[in-house]
């Protein structure tokens, strides 16, 4: 047990080596180097500070008087003339996604793997010296993305939950709550089922689903026999589909904004927020993965690795396949409750509920201030429901997702400190073993991080977009903007810089596209087409993040539920890409090209959905009497 305890800490002591390794090349850069901008960037500086020299000379020699007056129109003018257009990396700008994703799928490693993703990044942008790479890897990459205040708000986030976790297992209530829920939960098939509803219920934020449901449920499919596979795929397929087509959620305010942008731009009056609702029955992918993770539960079925992993948990007990290593591993004896003190439920409900609330009530009140900054109130909205879409959608999730978990951890601490359950030191160490536990979780998400942010500076998506821009008809684009959506929030690790990446851009074609066909805007041919894209990169989206090893809910969604990354990600894989076909096929282009009613679209999905799963998934039943064991 020792030797595997060693041999799973390997790769984790060599990325700390390369690390350690690049943050000495990075010191030793120093003043020459510390944070500079790649090559290309320094040109252009070089080149405005140039320019920006010789305007001011010359106003200064035409009219000494008024030098300091004109001096900056003109050095703002120097400086747009002299700035070069960006580098086009063209097909090379997808390699360092190819490598993080391949490596990782092959060699099973994620942090050496996202490493080398980043590496070979840096290598491409900094003119294949492989010095400058290796730090700026590490001091502009990296460190960057640890130095994005939202990103940092995740970090702390996830940490506290850590914390949370690991103080309700210290005081007795993690295993209070199973014992209450076993009642309920007797069945593999119904803990699925609980862990999917509570899945949907969670609906006003992905990040706070994932990690809320998994670190919940987690114990009780444990003793269930789910293994903890089917458990990341039930927590992972829930979150973003949930939150991103719900009408009040923290996904809202990002998508509503993009739209309204675009449709103002296009001077053609319609309501983003009615465009958002109208494309939700477009949204294929998101609602057939519901149906298919409530019919897999349901049924007790799995295909492929998925039936094979339950399988091996339902005969075994082997939560994990041996040689695996959960991102987070929360079953540590500094986390187990002291001998003799009671199991009470409450002492892992009420800080379960306290970030809930406090995360909604946060939702709230700071989208009430962001209305009430920009001059509009309660009385401004005729509707109660109108009001409430706006305040969520102006909400700050990333600062109210920190609010949620610090209260969680104080009350989680306080319980069973106030009935004498742990002294101060116990609950200390209870909740410093949870912060240790997703130390590896948070190296992962700093590197995946590092990936999107490589990818921005090589124009990776724009690329991808570029590859498809030819003429295509009005009623194909919906198809070939989810396939689009998909591929660029695959390769960047992340939806919502996907999103802000194509909504702008694949709006104005469809509007274009549409008036070059004889479409009347507003006419039932335009909406089915607009509709159909803007539901496409939404949906499309989900869709690459959901089969991304990189993805930032994905990794936690491995966090949450103690599994290892990248048996995740495998065993996900095969439902992702099934649904997001099956979406294609029966939804996106029945829809646009011959018109269909998308609720006829998704009832024939869901029924190939259940009967697919009903005649073609194979058992995992686990051995009579295992449920109590």
């Amino acid at each position: 047990m020792a030797k595997a305890k060693r041999a799973r800490l390997r790769p984790g002591l060599a990325i700390g080596l390369v690390l350690l390794a690049a943050a000495a090349i990075a010191a030793a850069g120093g003043a020459a180097g510390q944070g500079e901008a790649p090559p290309a960037e320094a040109g252009a500086a070089e080149a405005a500070e140039a320019g920006a020299g010789e305007a001011s000379e010359t106003a200064a020699a035409a009219e000494p008087g008024a030098a300091e007056t004109t001096a900056p129109a003109d050095v703002a003018a120097a400086e747009t003339a002299a700035e070069p257009p960006a580098p086009d990396y063209g097909w090379l700008s997808v390699v360092p996604p190819l490598v993080a994703i391949g490596l990782a799928l092959i060699f099973k490693d994620v942090l050496i793997s996202l490493f080398l993703g980043v590496f070979c990044g840096a290598l491409i942008a900094y003119d294949w010296n492989p010095v400058a790479a290796f730090a700026r890897s590490i001091d502009r990459f990296v460190a960057g993305a640890l130095a994005d205040p939202d990103h940092a708000k995740i970090v702390i986030f996830t940490t506290l939950l850590g914390g949370m976790v690991g103080l309700i297992g210290k005081s007795g209530g993690t295993r209070g709550i199973v014992e209450r829920l076993a009642r309920f939960a007797t069945s593999s098939r119904r803990g699925q089922l609980v862990t999917w509803a509570m899945g949907v219920l969670v609906f006003f934020d992905d990040y706070a689903n994932t990690l809320i449901v998994g670190s919940t449920m987690r114990p009780i499919t444990d003793r269930l026999r789910v293994s903890r596979e089917k458990l990341a795929y039930i927590v992972d397929s829930t979150a973003a589909p949930v939150a991103s087509v719900m009408p009040i959620s923290t996904w809202i305010g990002f998508e509503i904004g993009l739209i309204g942008t675009a449709i103002a731009g296009l001077g053609i009056g319609m309501n983003a927020y009615e465009v958002f609702l109208e494309s939700i029955p477009y949204r294929f992918y998101p609602l057939l993965a519901l149906v298919l993770g409530f019919t897999l539960a349901a049924s007790g079925r799995d295909f492929g690795p998925m039936l094979r992993a339950e399988r091996r948990a339902a005969a075994t007990g082997e939560l994990i396949a041996a040689g695996d290593t959960p991102l987070a591993d929360f079953a540590s004896p500094a986390t187990e409750p002291p001998d003799g003190i009671p199991h009470r439920a409450i002492n892992a409900v009420a800080p379960l509920l306290t970030m809930v609330a406090v995360t909604v009530a946060g939702l709230y009140a700071s989208g009430v201030a962001a209305l009430a900054d920009e001059g509009q109130g309660r009385a401004d909205f005729a509707r109660l429901g109108t009001w409430l879409r706006e305040v969520f959608s102006a909400a700050d999730p990333y600062s109210t997702l920190l609010w949620g978990s610090l209260a969680a951890v104080v009350v989680a601490a306080a319980l069973p400190l106030a009935q004498r359950l742990l002294t101060v030191k116990e609950a200390m160490t209870g909740m410093a073993e949870g912060f240790r536990s997703m130390l590896l979780a948070l190296v992962v998400l700093v590197l995946a991080w590092s990936i999107q942010s490589v990818c921005d500076d090589l124009g990776t998506a724009d690329y991808l977009v570029g590859l498809t821009s030819g003429v295509i008809s009005p009623q194909w684009l919906p198809a070939l903007v989810f396939v689009i959506s998909a591929a660029v929030a695959f390769a960047t690790g992340t939806s919502w810089g996907a999103m802000g990446i194509l909504v702008p851009l694949v709006i104005p074609i469809s509007h274009g596209l549409s008036l070059a066909e004889g479409y009347a805007v507003g006419g039932e041919s335009y909406l089915i087409v607009l509709l159909g894209t803007v539901s496409s990169v939404l949906a499309g989206t989900v869709w690459g993040d959901h089969c991304s090893p990189i993805s930032d809910t994905t990794i936690l969604s491995s966090i949450a539920s103690g599994s290892d990354h990248i048996a995740h990600t495998r065993t996900q894989l095969p439902y992702a890409l099934g649904i997001g076909a099956l979406g294609l096929v029966l939804g996106d282009v029945p829809t646009a090209v011959f018109g269909i009613s998308p609720w006829i679209s998704l009832a024939a999905g869901t029924a190939v959905i259940v009967g697919g799963v009903l005649w073609l998934g194979g058992r995992s039943d686990p051995p009579a009497g295992t449920a109590a064991a």
